[in-house]
């Protein structure tokens, strides 16, 4: 049986509770303390596959094919784990369960209330994450205590932590402090009193308060929380601004808020390493910078691409540089003098998306990068991308496209480079479902792909529905494109890449999910080091 912390957030959300759970995963995981997670997430949606990019941030995507919420990827990130569709939870989901189980007549003709019903789903899904190789599970509460939305998981981790007793849980609250310009920035310690005092009301007293700040906390506010919120002084943890989000877990150490959580859980502890963590955090503030051009149509929010922006992030450090990473917005592209806006950079991403918006302007970006010989690379949507312009502006069918673009139009075969295909990798008008989670692929000897990877055999994880045409595929080598990666049983299209001495390698799956800052993905990798060649 595991032991549990519960992180919970006040005052507003967007606080940080996700970074903040990693850097605790990363500390314990250090200290030789086994870990899992579990995200709550109080949406109605079942997962997070269907909500717009700008509302919620990217969609991130499990071994196991869940598509799930961002914080999974700061997870895995930090504490280097893999995790599956029992760490993230969706209101959702438990109504979902809760109904099935109504109709089936599980409940023996019971009214069915949020109390017990929906809190016992809730209680129960978090036994489910509990995993054989964790001593800890930190469950995270999405959103404010205070939300309505989020009431019946506040009430359900009230009554597990009444259970399982002080030795087995522990309960995180991270609070704002603001600071108002007109007093001098004075951190204003009322707010994260008054949402004290919200989970007092719901039954849940903290055992630890982090104070979310721009500037450290004085002593004198730590004192006036400590007594207004009954939690000890040294248990009153400050979490300010800090240059990049890998510094979190140094400064979380240096207030010894991992020990004090082993202590409170009857945790053997050792002293974390954490020296390799502080050199990568050290080489990704590097004053010497790589500019990457990352052009997308959800560019204005940096969260709809976070696990990209990371895994550049990654691979630059390891590459002695740190990151100048710039968002293009696909449309300004269409409308503008793309080798204008694209100049001086040295090297272009494009990443995955849905939907015809934006596709004109992501291909003259990746015109402008094949022809200028500017390193490439291509996720998911990027590589159905490079295809159809390498099909237009060199294989000569300047009426290439994708069916995802033609809507409800059926699109002469001629034109079709990117297609439905079914279960067994032929074309269909109907397809089938998200092709979702962990996929083979075998790469081709001698190419750069095998080269990046140093085996050729690789899984990577994927979030699409469309294909590259098979039908094509010889024209597009015939034309010098070569497809250098393919599923071993599918045979569908997974790599392409340029031969010679350009760096242009597109992939259909999703690699940045699988980056980690002391283990960059080999792709980014092998594109940054071809990056800051090319500069």
């Amino acid at each position: 049986m595991g032991k549990y912390i519960f992180i919970t957030g006040g005052v507003v959300s967007s606080l940080g509770k996700g970074v903040v759970s990693a850097s605790l995963g990363l500390l314990l995981r250090a200290s030789g303390v086994g870990v899992s997670f579990l995200k709550f997430d109080p949406y109605l949606n079942r997962d997070a596959g269907t909500m717009n990019p700008h509302q919620h941030g990217e969609v991130f995507v499990t071994e196991d094919g869940a598509e799930t919420d961002l914080d999974l990827g700061h997870y895995e990130r930090f504490a280097d784990v893999t995790l599956g569709r029992r760490s993230n939870v969706t209101t959702g989901q438990i109504y979902g369960s809760v109904l099935d189980r109504e109709r089936r007549g599980d409940y023996d003709g019971a009214t069915v209330q949020v109390v017990p019903h929906v809190v016992d789903a809730i209680k129960e899904a978090i036994v489910r994450a509990e995993a054989p190789e964790a001593d800890v599970i930190l469950v995270e509460l999405g959103g404010t205590v205070g939300d309505i939305e989020g009431m019946p998981f506040v009430e359900a981790i009230r009554q597990f932590m009444l259970e399982r007793g002080k030795g087995d849980a522990v309960l995180l609250h991270l609070a704002l402090l603001p600071g108002l310009p007109a007093g001098d920035r004075e951190l204003k310690t009322k707010p994260a009193q008054h949402s004290a005092q919200k989970l007092r009301e719901c039954g849940l007293q903290m055992d630890f308060l982090l104070c979310r700040s721009e500037t450290p906390m004085p002593e004198e506010a730590r004192r006036k929380l400590a007594l207004h919120t009954n939690v000890k002084p040294d248990r009153v943890i400050e979490v300010p601004d800090v240059r990049l989000i890998y510094d979190v877990p140094e400064h979380l150490r240096r207030q010894g808020l991992d020990r004090l959580l082993c202590s409170r859980l009857g945790l053997a502890h050792r002293e974390p390493d954490l020296a390799p963590w502080r050199k990568f955090a050290v080489a990704a503030a590097s004053p010497r910078k790589i500019r990457i051009a990352a052009v997308g149509k959800y560019s204005g929010m940096a969260d709809c691409y976070k696990s990209l922006g990371e895994a550049l992030l990654h691979a630059a450090a390891a590459n002695g540089a740190g990151l100048d990473l710039d968002w293009l917005d696909a449309e300004a592209l269409e409308a503008g003098d793309a080798p204008a806006l694209l100049a001086g950079h040295s090297g272009l991403v494009v990443p995955g998306g849905f939907g015809y918006r934006g596709a004109e302007g992501k291909m003259r970006a990746i015109r402008w990068a094949r022809e200028g010989k500017v390193p490439y690379l291509g996720l998911c949507y990027g590589l159905q991308c490079a295809v159809v312009e390498f099909a237009r502006n060199v294989c000569g069918a300047a009426g290439a496209m994708s069916a995802e673009w033609a809507g409800d139009m059926e699109l002469p075969s001629s034109d079709c480079w990117v297609t439905l295909l079914d279960n067994q990798g032929r074309a269909t008008p109907r397809g089938g479902t998200l092709r979702l989670g962990s996929q083979p692929c075998r790469l081709a000897p001698g190419s750069r792909a095998l080269a990046a990877y140093g085996a050729d055999l690789i899984e990577e994880r994927h979030r699409h529905r469309y294909e590259v045409n098979p039908e094509k595929t010889a024209i597009l080598e015939r034309n010098g494109m070569a497809v250098s990666g393919r599923h071993p049983e599918k045979g569908l299209v997974e790599i392409v890449e340029l031969p010679g001495d350009q760096w242009f390698v597109a992939t259909q799956a999703h690699p940045e999910f699988k980056s980690r800052p002391l283990r960059p993905h080999p792709l980014f990798l092998s594109f940054l080091r071809a990056a800051i060649a090319w500069k």
